[in-house]
């Protein structure tokens, strides 16, 4: 393939709508990998592709510095020329409608749509009104949003909604965004109700929740009610994706037609004899509704999970820990893509602790195994140390090395 039809190649894409679309017709919901700072990679992207996540975000890139710095645009996202397509949204830090429409006019030949993130909590993002800053200027989100629609079609993309979501070019691109809530949910939905427009020509194409507030700890359960109130309200209006407390498909704190078979929870044993139900056996403080008051979301549309992929890739193929394939797999694709090694350490190393699955005793590697893991300063002992630990379990004949 010469280099033309290579690129135009590279720029031909599924609409994350159609896939929307697909998810729904399988009975299920669409599955996402949610945007990690350091770790939403190629590699990393490729390995939870592969068992079943459906659209993966980037890492927040800071849209002003990615216009401006060659050395940002070449670090913040890699992807890859060879197939299968890898569906992609790219997220922007961003607080302006110039430097958010300029970004996605430079990132649009390579990725499927473009998000903006309003749900950031960290302090340094807040603090040049970034990420979940932005859930207080709403008016601002939804310039930004139209900006970003009128520059991506200036550039000839198709960026029609629904009406384009068929190009035939493969050249349709989305523009969605990713919010936290507020303490008083009227907010929300007056946010919503802004950025989403007019409903027969909305601005947005999909919308992300995470359902806690910008000072909420991860340690704090979601705010079911805040999210069955806004799915019942906007569901039918767009797609509706949740961010925040997927651990594992069987222990999800809400029951939907689009969950089979429909949730379970674990029941945990406490010091005292008397007996929980949990919805989530990681490290959340909280306990799950009774069975009888867990929400139903029909409307919601599909779920985003950060830290459970982490440590399990195969989250969305119904494993509840990480099988030793995957990790195979991740190391391959390491070779294709490759990660810093402290980084790359980094990931196996969640990938083979106990996750947040039920079983707390289905490490792949045992804690002081970990340890030994970090000590490591090149990849060829790295996948010599895996191959010792596969041997000594009888499992198969270490990494499946690149031909």
């Amino acid at each position: 393939m010469d280099a033309h039809r290579e690129d135009e190649g590279l720029q031909r894409k599924t609409h994350p709508l159609k896939i929307f679309d697909a998810a729904k017709s399988q009975g299920r919901f669409l599955y996402a990998c949610a945007p990690m700072v350091r770790y939403s990679k190629l590699a990393f992207r490729q390995t939870v592709h592969h068992y079943g996540t459906d659209l993966c975000w980037t890492p927040m890139i800071l849209a002003k510095e990615f216009n401006r710095s060659h050395f940002a645009r070449e670090s913040d996202l890699t992807v890859s020329t060879l197939g299968p397509e890898l569906p992609t949204i790219a997220q922007f830090g961003a607080n302006s409608p110039t430097e958010l429409s300029r970004a996605s006019s430079l990132l649009a030949p390579y990725v499927n749509g473009v998000d903006l993130n309003c749900g950031c909590p960290q302090s340094w993002a807040c603090a040049e009104t970034l990420g979940a800053a932005m859930m207080q200027k709403r008016e601002l989100v939804r310039d930004m949003v139209l900006a970003t629609r009128q520059r991506l079609a200036d550039d000839g993309w198709c960026v029609g909604k629904e009406a384009d979501v068929d190009n035939p070019q493969g050249k349709s691109r989305s523009v969605s965004v990713k919010i936290r809530v507020h303490h008083d949910l009227r907010q929300t939905m007056d946010f919503i109700t802004t950025v989403l427009g007019d409903e027969q020509n909305r601005n947005i194409d999909w919308l992300t929740i995470h359902p806690r507030t910008r000072s909420t700890p991860s340690s704090v359960p979601i705010n079911l009610e805040a999210l069955s109130i806004l799915t019942d309200t906007f569901g039918d209006k767009l797609p509706i994706l949740v961010s925040g407390d997927v651990f594992t498909l069987s222990t999800l704190p809400y029951t939907s037609h689009l969950l089979d078979p429909q949730p379970t929870f674990t029941t945990s044993v406490k010091s005292n004899g008397t007996t929980n139900s949990l919805s989530d056996t990681s490290q959340t403080n909280g306990t799950s509704p009774p069975a009888t008051t867990r929400p139903h979301l029909p409307k919601l549309a599909g779920l985003m999970s950060a830290r459970a992929l982490l440590a399990n890739p195969a989250l969305f193929a119904g494993y509840e820990s990480t099988p030793w394939e995957a990790v195979d797999l991740f190391m391959n694709n390491v070779a294709r893509a490759p990660l810093h090694l402290k980084l790359g350490i980094h990931h196996l190393s969640e990938m083979c602790s106990a996750g947040f699955g039920p079983d707390r005793g289905a490490a792949l590697l045992s804690k002081k195994e970990r340890a030994r893991l970090m000590e490591f300063t090149n990849w060829i002992d790295v996948i010599d140390f895996i191959d010792e630990i596969k041997r000594k379990k009888g499992l198969s004949d270490g990494v499946k090395r690149l031909s």
